[in-house]
């Protein structure tokens, strides 16, 4: 049997920006084997086919995402200044000339038409959701916390959707401040 000879994250990692960039329908293995230098045996042997590779690579992606969210929150003054901050941070990458959106929002409306796998994105974010509502629970109780959690998603991805346009940067962190009014948002510099 062949050995795998690669960093299985990098591969993870350079499938998710593929994906991500291209869409899970427009991508093709071959692609895949060029964007990570893996030769087609390598890539089915290690991932089994593109949905196996594509769900691998999107819950990697949704990994490090929640590994960031905590470690922000975790190191914010208080949970809400947190979730403002990272708010406020997605506002200013939507400003960066190269941005795409979110890969999880990005697959969750491409894949509209593929219940399997629009599923299997939609239980990625459920996580993030309730990642943000478990933080929140020890202030707002579990009913609260998890109403607010579900906003703050709502937000995002209105953020990771509208993106930016010329002169929306300020429109959006006005529009944040308006419908998440509950947040400390004189605790940022913006």
């Amino acid at each position: 049997m062949a050995k795998m000879q690669f960093q299985r994250d990098q591969v993870l990692e350079q499938s998710a920006n593929l994906f991500w960039r291209v869409g899970y329908n427009a991508t093709s293995m071959q692609q895949v084997f060029k964007h990570t230098g893996l030769k087609p045996g390598s890539v089915y042997l290690a991932f089994g086919n593109k949905e196996a590779l594509f769900k691998e690579s999107l819950s990697h992606y949704a990994e490090v995402s929640k590994a960031g969210i905590t470690k922000s929150l975790d190191a914010a003054e208080s949970v809400e200044l947190g979730i403002c901050e990272i708010l406020d941070g997605m506002v200013s990458q939507s400003a960066a000339s190269d941005y795409c959106s979110c890969f999880l929002v990005k697959s969750q409306l491409e894949l509209s038409d593929e219940p399997n796998l629009q599923s299997f994105v939609s239980e990625q974010l459920q996580q993030i959701e309730q990642l943000y509502a478990g933080y929140l629970q020890a202030k707002y109780g579990e009913q609260d916390a998890k109403a607010k959690a579900c906003c703050i998603m709502l937000h995002i991805f209105g953020i990771r959707v509208y993106s930016y346009h010329q002169g929306s940067e300020l429109a959006m962190r006005q529009a944040l401040r308006t419908g998440l009014a509950w947040l400390p948002w004189h605790g940022l510099s913006h």
